[in-house]
Parts: structure tokens; C-alpha cells; sequence
């Protein structure tokens, strides 16, 4: 447990954090694919190093523990390694998660998949093979990892891949980040409407690629919400202006709402993130994220602490994350005093009333409901639970929190 005593914001303090978690793992995939590829500032969190165990390892089972990410985009990956089986699988909770969806594409892709336990869930045995067919459809409201695995081994198979995507798409930000990535790196693609094609690499030669991975805006988001409370200036390594990662969407939705300005300096690829004076709050948020669910939980925990009513929609996606963040979220805000109500898609705040003493905040095996509480501890001492858990994506949080609180 991490207790978290009512502290006060430094100004002015420098944070490095480390590459985004979601490029690496796309790169990752790519690097195992194209042996061209050289990868900078790679993310150090648990997601990242359980992948880049697993790929590299010739294991009949691979166990992914928590990392969802990796259960996808190994899915995908031992799908086209032709005469290997494996048996993908991981802990309690990622067999609870669904992803039914993609192994649903990739046996339409002619794929030989079995679930050895729960239909629609992992455990996975997978047996690769050579993928011939061009075309699939796909979901366009699932998750946006299930079209990015996919996306990732297009460019190796023999005839590329098209796929059409049904409906409304979620998460598009995601999925242009991974068209950007293979753009780079001289994979054709194309996205028209709902149709994405990938042209074929297996006729040409990719040339070498030096990766420099951008810092994780996810990451970030935690620090605007400590800002944002705190009234203090923060400054972040390394960032850039044009970032294809969908949760920059924190820089325009933290000044819009929490007065928080981000100035850019190119030079040092550094961001600062400082408070505007004499800035008139909302008097109510209403905002759909679903281009940027994952930073839902940091927003909402800042407009509790702010009490700034809200209304959240398009997080659709986050009841099959590590935990139902939805519900967790509705459970966890009660204690500091925010009654809200839920549907499977929205989240709003109903009331503000007084903290609880003595709060303790419950984790539910997911790194951001700890990382995204902890600047409440501006406002109330707070205990978070399982501190551990924040290696997931971010192991050095605790450390680079205390550079910048001070009691």
C-alpha cells in the first residue's frame, strides 16, 4: 500500500518519461518481423518487457500475464509463423477479456485458432500458417488494438491486407498512429472511409529504420492533473508537438476545461504545462472520449478534486480493460465524495460532497486507477492499494512523484 500524505506542488520541476508504451509495442511486432528496424527510448514499462520476452523466446506457451496489448498483437504475430503452434495465454483477469473479435478475423483469414477454455476468451492455441486471403471485415467498435494487430502483420503476407471496418470506428487515433508508424518504415497503406488496405513488402526490401519512441502522453495525462490541481508549472521530457498519440488530446482538453496551457519547445522536445491566471472554469464538462478513453480516469479524478461537474461519453472500451474502469470509477469516486452514475458507455457526476477519512483507494489490478488518484493527495492524505501495479506501463511513478510534491 502507498500512502500518500496531503502534499504540495513544486513548481517548475523537469520529469524524463519513457517512451510511449503503446508505440513500442507496435514496434516490437515490427522489429521481430523486419529484423531493419532499431528501436530508441524504448518504453520501460511491464507491458513492453513481457512482449519483448515473448517475442523473444521460443516457447511452446507464452504467458502474458497482465498485458493486454501482448495478447493481441501475439495473436496476429504467431498467426502467420507457419508450422509453429503456441498456446497464448495469461493471468485471471486477461481471460476474462474478450477477444473473440480478432480470432474471428484471422480464422476468416483462413487462421487455425482453438480457445482452450471459455469461447471468446484466452487461453489461445494458435497454429501458424501462410495467410493467402486479402480481405476481411471487421468491427469498427471494438477495440482498436484487435485492427492495429491485424495492421501490424499485413505488410508479410503474400497478397497484403484489406480490411473493412463495420460501423462506427472507435479509437481512430490509435489506428492512424499504426498506419503513421507503417508509413515510416515504407509500408504502403491506405485509409478511405472505413476501408484500410496495406500493400505487400514481400517483392521489396524495407530500408533501415533508427526509432526514436516518443514519451507516453498517457503518462503525462497525470502530471496535467497535478498542474491542473496544483496550480504550479511542470515540466516534461520527451515530447513532440506533432504527435500521432491519440491521448495528446490531454494538451487541448486540459486548457479548454482545467486552464492548463502546453507550450512546446522543439529544441529540447520538452513540454510545459502551465497554468493560466485569473482562468474562468466551466461550470460543467461534457466531453466524448472516445478517440482517448484511456485518459478518462485521469480527467475525471481532476474535476472531482476541482469539483467541476462532468460528462463523460465513448468509453464504450473501458469496461474490458484490466478491470471495468467504469465501475471502478463510480466505486472509487465515492470515496472522495463524487456521486456519479454509469451506463456502459458514459460516466457524470451527480453531487459533490465531503471526502471520506481514512480513504483508500482500491486498484482492481489496474495501473490507472492508482496513477490516476494519486493527485488527489493535493487535496486529502489518500492510501493507495497494490502500489506495484503501476509497473505496468509506468514503473518509475512513485520516483518521480516525490521529485515534484513536497509536504
Amino acid at each position: 500500500m502507498k500512502k500518500l500524505e496531503k502534499q504540495k506542488l513544486i513548481g517548475n520541476k523537469t520529469i524524463q518519461i519513457s517512451g510511449s508504451k503503446s508505440i513500442s509495442n507496435r514496434l516490437l511486432i515490427l522489429e521481430s518481423l523486419f529484423s531493419n528496424i532499431k528501436i530508441g527510448n524504448l518504453s520501460n514499462s511491464q507491458d513492453s518487457q513481457l512482449l519483448k520476452k515473448a517475442l523473444e523466446q521460443n516457447a511452446e506457451t507464452v504467458d502474458i500475464h497482465h498485458a493486454g496489448t501482448a495478447m493481441r498483437f501475439l495473436t496476429s504475430y504467431y498467426s502467420i509463423q507457419e508450422g509453429k503452434t503456441t498456446i497464448l495465454t495469461g493471468s485471471g483477469r486477461m481471460k476474462e477479456r474478450p477477444i473473440k473479435n480478432l480470432v474471428t478475423a484471422l480464422q476468416n483469414l483462413g487462421v487455425e485458432i482453438e480457445y482452450l477454455e471459455n469461447e471468446g476468451f484466452p487461453p489461445l492455441k494458435i497454429t501458424g500458417r501462410k495467410i493467402t486471403e486479402k480481405k476481411v471485415d471487421v468491427p469498427a467498435n471494438i477495440s482498436s488494438q484487435f485492427i492495429t494487430s491485424l495492421l501490424l502483420i499485413a505488410g508479410k503476407l503474400e497478397n497484403g491486407l484489406e480490411i473493412n471496418l463495420v460501423g462506427e470506428v472507435t479509437s481512430r487515433s490509435y489506428i492512424e498512429m499504426t498506419l503513421d508508424i507503417l508509413t515510416k518504415f515504407g509500408i504502403e497503406n491506405t485509409f478511405e472511409g472505413n476501408t484500410i488496405k496495406v500493400e505487400p513488402t514481400i517483392n521489396h526490401q524495407l530500408s533501415n529504420i533508427n526509432y526514436e519512441v516518443e514519451s507516453d502522453w498517457s503518462s503525462a495525462s497525470y502530471f496535467y492533473s497535478f498542474a491542473a490541481i496544483g496550480r504550479e508549472t511542470i515540466h516534461l521530457k520527451s515530447f513532440y508537438q506533432k504527435s500521432t498519440q491519440g491521448d495528446s488530446a490531454i494538451a487541448d482538453i486540459y486548457e479548454q476545461f482545467f486552464g492548463i496551457k502546453t507550450i512546446f519547445t522543439e529544441a529540447e522536445h520538452q513540454l510545459t504545462l502551465q497554468p493560466i491566471e485569473n482562468f474562468q472554469f466551466p461550470e460543467k464538462i461534457v466531453l466524448d472520449m472516445n478517440n482517448c478513453p484511456d485518459i478518462a480516469q485521469t480527467l475525471c479524478i481532476t474535476a472531482a478534486a476541482m469539483k467541476i461537474p462532468f460528462e463523460i461519453s465513448g468509453l464504450g472500451t473501458l469496461k474490458v480493460k484490466e478491470t471495468d474502469r467504469l465501475l471502478a470509477l463510480h466505486n472509487e469516486l465515492k470515496k472522495l465524495g463524487t456521486e456519479t452514475e454509469i451506463t456502459d458507455f458514459t460516466i457524470k457526476s451527480l453531487a459533490f460532497k465531503e471526502a471520506e477519512e481514512n480513504i483508500s483507494i482500491k486498484t482492481y489490478q489496474d495501473h490507472r486507477m492508482a496513477m490516476s488518484f494519486a493527485p488527489f493527495c493535493l487535496i486529502k492524505e489518500l492510501n493507495i492499494e497494490d502500489e506495484n501495479v503501476v509497473e505496468k506501463s509506468y514503473p518509475l511513478f512513485w520516483e518521480d512523484l516525490a521529485k515534484i510534491l513536497i509536504k
